[in-house]
């Protein structure tokens, strides 16, 4: 099944990034793609946490998935939003990170809060504190689509491989992993780390990320990748935005857990007794 990938350089205005997601939607759907994944933050990407609320929703009133169900449903074209960020949907005031799913009828069939939370000082001089303002998800997803079994997760969980086992475990064929990464981390892991995870699970990786350099000044690496099973990449989008395609062919994926059948040889590790 061929599927599409947003690249994008998000901005601070939803309204001009519903826009690019939409466009995004009709450009995959003419070329052929039933399935369209955006970048984590496809609708809104700004540091400055103070003027980011003040155009923040809740789901219900998100303008960005209010137009990508419109999309979706015009098009007949499923969309996965890498993620979206929300406010007014916990009690303690703190934004969540929520990567959803919709249906070619424009309908909302899965949705994902990140796990995993970057508090990171690099020595660029880059720090990063995501858990400041944004409360972590404690749930994992898996939905049936047209591609296949999709297990969702975004861009820092990619460093808990634990979390894609139980994905692979439960059934996952495809593990999304939208991102906005950092041009030092992402030059030094990005290809490695997603490469991994489609070989230790024999699941295909679809990872659509955020490119260049944004409104508020930072930098991504871009690099939007699917990767098969056998970890060999089938597409690689370098760091220009636009639209990338690739194909799933979901029999890739009982041909290499054949090979190595790494999911029947897993067992439970027990916790290490430190010799004495």
């Amino acid at each position: 099944m061929r599927i599409a990938l947003l690249q994008m350089t998000s901005g601070i205005d939803p309204a001009a990034n519903a826009a690019t997601l939409s466009a995004a939607a009709r450009e995959a759907r003419a070329g052929g793609a039933r399935m369209l994944f955006t970048p984590e933050m496809t609708g809104l990407l700004d540091r400055d946490r103070e003027r980011s609320r003040g155009r923040l929703r809740d789901a219900a009133h998100d303008p960005v998935l209010r137009a990508a169900r419109a999309a979706a449903a015009e098009q007949g074209l499923w969309i996965h939003i890498g993620s979206l960020a929300l406010s007014g949907e916990r009690a303690d005031g703190r934004l969540v990170n929520r990567g959803f799913v919709i249906d070619d009828r424009g309908m909302v069939r899965a949705s994902y809060d990140k796990m995993h939370l970057f508090d990171v000082d690099l020595p660029t001089g880059e720090s990063w504190r995501e858990s400041a303002a944004y409360a972590p998800g404690d749930g994992t997803t898996l939905i049936d689509t047209p591609a296949g079994v999709l297990g969702l997760a975004i861009c820092y969980d990619l460093r808990f491989p634990a979390l894609f086992q139980a994905l692979s475990a439960a059934g996952a064929e495809i593990l999304a992993l939208p991102a906005a990464f950092t041009v030092p981390t992402g030059r030094a892991h990005w290809h490695t780390l997603l490469r991994a995870r489609a070989i230790e699970t024999g699941c295909f990786v679809v990872a659509a990320a955020q490119t260049g350099i944004h409104e508020d000044g930072r930098e991504t690496y871009g690099h939007s990748l699917v990767i098969d099973p056998w970890g060999e990449v089938l597409l690689d989008m370098g760091d220009a935005p636009g639209i990338g395609f690739a194909e799933i062919d979901l029999a890739r994926i009982a041909d290499v857990r054949a090979r190595i059948p790494v999911l029947a040889h897993r067992r439970e590790i027990p916790a290490p007794e430190r010799a004495k």
